[in-house]
C-alpha cells in the first residue's frame, strides 16, 4: 500500500508509536534492524540513518564502514505481537554509501532495479513463496531443544496437530501486517508446519517472506516454542523447503496460462542455470542433507504432476497458472534468490530456449540418476559451480559474488572438518 510521509505520521499518532524499526537483510539472508524513536522519522527519510557496516559479515571494511539506511514508506507496518500501547512500527530499508550510491550488497535495490528493467520491456511477475518450518519445545531457561512440539504428520488434525492454534495466531498477525495468508497445515515431519501467503511482485514477496519469518518466530516464542527454518533440523525427518511459485506476464497476460512459448523458454532458462544458483538458493551445508530426500528434488527435470521433479507446472486456471521451483530453502536471501531465478528465466526468453520433454517418472530411481543432471551435492560443490558461472558473475553487482563465495567457502570447509 503506497503512503506518503504525512499519512505515515498520522498513523504513528493513531497507534501511539514510540519506536520504529528500520529493517534490512544482510547478504547471507539474515534480517537485521536498528530502532529509532518515532520523532526521528523525518531525519531517516531525508538523510538516512548511518550504521557500522564493518560489523556485519560481507557488508564492509573497517576503513570504509559507514552505510546508510533509507526507509521505504510503502513497507510501513505495525508489529502486532508488540504492545498495543506505545506500539512498534517497522520499515524495510534500502542501503546506500554516504555519497548516495546504491550499496551493491542491498538485495532490495538489486531486485527492484531488475524489475524496473523488465517492466520497461513489458514484463512483470508474480512470486509466491511456500514456507515450511518446525516448532520445537524449549527448556526451562527458554532455550530451544530438538524435541518437536508434536508427533503429527501431513494434514493431521488436533489433537495430534498441536500447532493448529500457533498457525492461527500467525495468520492473524500476517493479516494485521497486510499479508494475506491463503493456506496453512501440518507438514510431514513431527512439529513441521507450512503457511502459504498470496503471491505478489517479487520485491513485495521477498519483503513478505522476511516479515513472515519474523512473525513465526515471535508468535512461537510467545507460546513458549522455538521456530526453526533450517533446511534439515532433524536427521531422518522431512526437510523444510521454500517452494517458489513464479508467474510470467507479458503486457499483462499470464504466459503460463496456455503455457506459451515464452513461458516454456522462461522455465528452460531456470533449468539451465539452476545448478549454478544453488549456493544462493541452498546456502547452508545442511541444505544438501535435505535435497534428494522426502520430495526435495536433486535431479533437474520438470513435470506437471510429478512432485519428485525439480520444477512443477501445477494444474491451475487463469492467473493461478504458474511454475513451482522446489529446491530452494528458507535459509536463503530472498532478494538475490528471486532475482537470480527471474534473471535465468529471462535469459531463457532472450535466447529462445526450447524446453526439454517433461520427466514424469520417479526422479529418485536408478534410471533417473543415470539420465538426469544433478544439482550440487554439497555446499562446496555449489561454491565451485557458482565460481565458474559467467551468468551469475555477469548478473550480480560487481564484487558481490566474490564476497559471498568467500564466506560460503569458509562454511563449506568448516563443515568438512566437522565430519572428519
Amino acid at each position: 500500500m503506497s503512503r506518503n510521509l504525512s499519512q505515515i505520521k498520522a498513523l504513528l499518532e493513531d497507534y501511539e508509536v514510540k519506536f520504529i524499526r528500520l529493517s534490512f537483510c544482510d547478504i547471507l539472508g539474515g534480517q537485521k534492524n536498528i530502532a529509532i524513536m518515532a520523532d526521528q522519522l523525518d531525519a531517516a527519510v531525508e538523510h538516512g540513518i548511518s550504521f557500522d557496516a564493518s560489523s556485519i559479515e560481507g557488508f564492509g571494511k573497517i576503513n570504509e564502514s559507514d552505510l546508510f539506511l533509507h526507509p521505504d514508506l510503502d513497507t510501513f507496518s505495525i508489529l502486532p505481537w508488540r504492545p498495543s500501547q506505545r506500539s512498534v512500527a517497522r520499515f524495510f530499508c534500502t542501503i546506500t554509501y554516504p555519497d548516495g550510491r546504491p550499496f551493491e550488497g542491498c538485495g532490495r535495490t538489486f531486485l527492484r532495479q531488475l524489475e524496473d528493467e523488465w517492466a520497461a520491456a513489458g514484463y512483470s511477475f508474480l512470486c509466491g513463496p511456500e514456507c515450511e518450518f518446525y516448532l520445537f519445545e524449549t527448556d526451562q531457561g527458554g532455550r530451544p531443544t530438538v524435541r518437536p512440539f508434536d508427533r503429527a504428520g501431513y494434514f493431521d488434525m488436533a489433537p495430534l496437530d498441536r500447532g493448529e492454534n500457533v498457525r492461527r495466531d500467525i495468520c492473524f498477525a500476517l493479516e494485521e501486517m497486510n499479508i494475506t495468508p491463503e493456506r496453512s497445515h501440518h507438514e510431514s515431519g513431527p512439529g513441521q508446519n507450512e503457511i502459504d501467503f498470496r503471491a505478489s511482485s517479487p520485491l513485495a514477496a521477498a519483503d513478505d517472506f522476511l516479515s513472515f519469518k519474523t512473525a513465526v518466530k515471535a508468535i512461537a516464542g510467545a507460546n513458549g516454542l522455538f521456530a526453526s527454518f533450517l533446511p534439515k533440523p532433524l536427521k531422518g525427518e522431512s526437510g523444510s523447503g521454500l517452494h517458489v511459485n513464479l508467474s510470467l506476464y507479458r503486457d499483462g497476460i499470464n504466459q503460463f496460462s496456455g503455457f506459451t512459448d515464452q513461458a516454456r523458454s522462461f522455465l528452460a532458462g531456470i533449468m539451465r542455470r539452476i545448478g549454478e544458483l544453488c549456493v544462493f538458493t541452498n546456502p547452508l551445508p545442511g541444505s544438501y542433507d535435505r535435497l534428494g530426500r522426502n520430495e526435495a528434488p536433486v535431479l533437474i527435470s520438470w513435470s506437471r504432476q510429478n512432485r519428485s521433479s525439480l520444477v512443477r507446472v501445477p494444474s491451475a486456471e487463469g492467473n493461478d497458472c504458474r511454475m513451482e521451483v522446489r529446491n530452494p530453502d528458507c535459509s536463503c536471501n530472498p532478494y538475490f534468490t528471486f532475482a537470480l531465478l527471474l534473471a535465468a528465466g529471462m535469459e531463457g526468453i532472450r535466447d529462445g530456449l526450447e524446453l526439454c520433454a517433461s520427466y514424469d517418472q520417479n526422479s529418485y530411481d536408478e534410471e533417473a540418476r543415470r539420465t538426469l543432471e544433478s544439482l550440487p551435492l554439497s555446499l562446496g560443490e555449489a561454491v565451485g559451480r557458482a565460481s565458474s558461472s559467467t551468468f551469475v558473475r555477469s548478473t550480480l553487482p560487481e564484487g558481490l559474488l566474490d564476497t559471498f563465495l568467500e564466506i560460503k567457502s569458509r562454511q563449506a570447509a568448516q563443515d568438512r572438518k566437522s565430519v572428519v
